[in-house]
């Protein structure tokens, strides 16, 4: 890493928003699971489908830009690529959301969840590295590729235990703890890849295509938190899975009731005794 590079350009106050974000993020997404398994049919995949906006949208995609506005190197400015940005979000979305259905519809099979984390890491790993592609700058850059493997085997673990939480944790206090240790994964991933970023700057600086990070990543963000906060009230007035259950067994003992009352007006007849029914003839 090079000495002219500042990760905390606004002190304590970018990783500590970030970290916020990926634990909200990670804990809307936990609960999500915990509706989609309690859930069946198209219902069930739209909860899925929430999660993964929540945990790879918010409690990963924009955690990190939100760490990544502490990240200056002076005498340079830094744009972003719009297409590369957008690109990097969807990336985000589509490999949790794949790891998600595969442990979900996999039924909790360890094939599954090794499956799963495994392809869900690399895709984080890979919206970490195009998310810092999408930089330009008047400079050059250079990974060390040793850090550059040990940030996509913490990626991959991270993965796997997430994805391990969501078949595991249902109640409040657990999704809470969870997401708390998410947050720390996914921000550990984060600072590990940026660990691994070498950046030399221009003696000539040139002039930088792209969109200022006021202009562009603070209104997407935006968006996509607003988006994040919907979904948090839609589970919040939703009922919970112990709720689900219990309704139903509350449905299945009145219609219990139902049958034995039926059954008491409506006594079956009596059949007659063979030899009655043969001094009849």
């Amino acid at each position: 890493m090079s000495d002219a590079v500042n990760h905390f350009t606004h002190g304590p106050l970018t990783p500590a928003l970030a970290y916020l974000m990926s634990c909200m993020g990670s804990m809307l997404g936990l609960r999500l699971t915990a509706q989609a398994h309690a859930s069946r049919g198209g219902t069930r995949v739209r909860w899925l489908l929430g999660a993964a906006i929540s945990i790879g949208g918010t409690g990963i995609w924009v955690m990190h830009f939100i760490a990544m506005m502490g990240f200056d190197v002076p005498g340079t400015m830094i744009r972003y690529d719009v297409p590369l940005t957008v690109a990097s979000a969807v990336v985000a979305i589509v490999v949790v959301g794949t790891g998600l259905f595969l442990v979900s519809y996999g039924k909790g099979r360890v094939l599954a969840l090794l499956g799963g984390g495994l392809l869900t890491g690399l895709g984080v790993a890979s919206m970490h590295y195009l998310g810092m592609y999408a930089m330009n700058m008047s400079a050059h850059i250079t990974y060390d590729r040793r850090i550059v493997a040990l940030s996509v085997v913490i990626a991959v673990v991270a993965a796997t235990v997430a994805l391990w939480f969501t078949l595991r944790v249902k109640r409040a206090v657990w999704i809470t703890a969870a997401a708390l240790v998410m947050g720390v994964a996914v921000a550990g991933m984060h600072y590990t890849g940026m660990l691994a970023m070498m950046v030399t700057p221009m003696t000539e600086p040139h002039p930088v295509a792209g969109a200022d990070a006021l202009d562009f990543l603070v209104p997407l963000m935006t968006v996509i938190s607003l988006i994040t906060l919907t979904m948090l009230l839609m589970v919040i007035l939703s009922p919970s899975e112990k709720e689900l259950h219990e309704d139903a067994e509350l449905l299945a003992r009145l219609e219990l009731r139902r049958r034995t009352a039926q059954q008491l007006s409506y006594p079956a007849p009596v059949a007659q005794p063979t030899h009655a029914r043969s001094r009849r003839r």
